[in-house]
């Protein structure tokens, strides 16, 4: 899909797409999972070669960020679906040529559904020109990844809760909750990854978009300080994730001591059931031997005499242990 804006009146307006209708004055064009007709028209009117999926998703330097023809090619990774439980990365490239922006996607993140909202009000944001709408959408992908940092933030600290919290349900349920304490906490830290690789991305961006040798032309003081503004978001944001993920780390350690604490308790209940049960064991084989001479054996009360003493011999441990705290 070719989607095209220019912008009047302050503000950015969709105007038809057509071979004929491509004029000069057109600020932003937006390919979304664009078809090879679509790529041909644009790249037959700004005289550019566009990237494929593939040379989108190359994870070299000079792969993502690179000056061709007069214009800059820059690609980030972008983040969607962040709010559901399966958050996705997908590569998206700037095309800065001259006063036009081209952006190619082959996913809809939300932050350029936001951009495109505000932009098409009056004097909502200020787009005259394929740069401006480029550092727009990076404003609008940084605030959406703030977003998703402060919600995640939220939920580390209900994990952390539920993880160092009084729990007085049995053993099995514990098992059961802490299990799925680990699952939220891998989800957790893939997402904190994602979203420190799209944070880095986008200082990379910015800072090649700043280069003094950049062929695209500069609005002046208010974009460059616009664009030390990203910068500096991008570098906090990141210092912010990092910091979650060694919350996560944490909790994850926790977690698994605790899983370490149940079995040790599980095992130290059986050794202490095996001590328990050895001097009864004891004394049942010994009048369990087959010997002519067992005074006992003759005796009226040998048979309760035993059993009391496998019974005697049972619980005196018992509550040793129980005075030592052991069970």
């Amino acid at each position: 899909m070719l989607r095209a804006y220019q912008h009047q009146t302050n503000k950015l307006i969709q105007v038809p797409v057509s071979e004929g209708s491509l004029t000069d004055g057109l600020v932003w064009l937006d390919l979304l999972d664009p078809t090879p007709e679509e790529d041909n028209l644009v790249e037959s009117m700004l005289g550019i070669v566009i990237p494929t999926q593939a040379e989108m998703e190359e994870i070299e330097l000079s792969a993502r960020l690179y000056n061709e023809d007069g214009a800059e090619f820059m690609t980030m990774t972008a983040l969607f679906k962040l709010d559901t439980e399966e958050p996705s990365k997908t590569p998206v490239t700037f095309i800065l040529k001259g006063m036009t922006l081209v952006t190619v996607r082959y996913a809809e993140p939300k932050p350029f559904l936001a951009f495109l909202m505000r932009a098409q009000k009056a004097k909502g944001i200020i787009c005259g020109s394929g740069e401006q709408v480029f550092l727009g959408l990076l404003e609008a992908m940084i605030d959406r990844t703030a977003d998703a940092l402060e919600r995640v933030g939220y939920e580390i600290d209900h994990i952390s809760r539920d993880v160092f919290r009084k729990k007085k349900s049995s053993a099995k349920q514990l098992q059961q909750d802490l299990r799925s304490i680990i699952e939220q906490i891998g989800a957790k830290a893939e997402l904190l990854t994602m979203v420190q690789e799209s944070l880095v991305s986008i200082s990379r961006l910015a800072a090649f978009h700043s280069a003094p040798d950049a062929p695209t032309t500069k609005a002046g003081r208010e974009t460059r300080q616009l664009i030390k503004l990203i910068q500096r978001d991008a570098l906090s944001l990141g210092e912010h994730a990092r910091t979650l993920s060694s919350k996560i780390n944490f909790l994850l350690d926790a977690t698994l001591g605790l899983i370490n604490l149940e079995q040790n308790q599980i095992i130290k209940i059986f050794s202490v059931a095996a001590v328990v049960f050895l001097p009864p064991t004891l004394v049942a084989s010994i009048y369990g031997m087959n010997y002519q001479i067992m005074p006992e054996l003759q005796w009226t009360f040998g048979y309760p005499f035993a059993l009391g003493l496998m019974v005697l011999s049972a619980v005196l441990p018992y509550f040793y242990f129980k005075r030592r705290g052991w069970l």
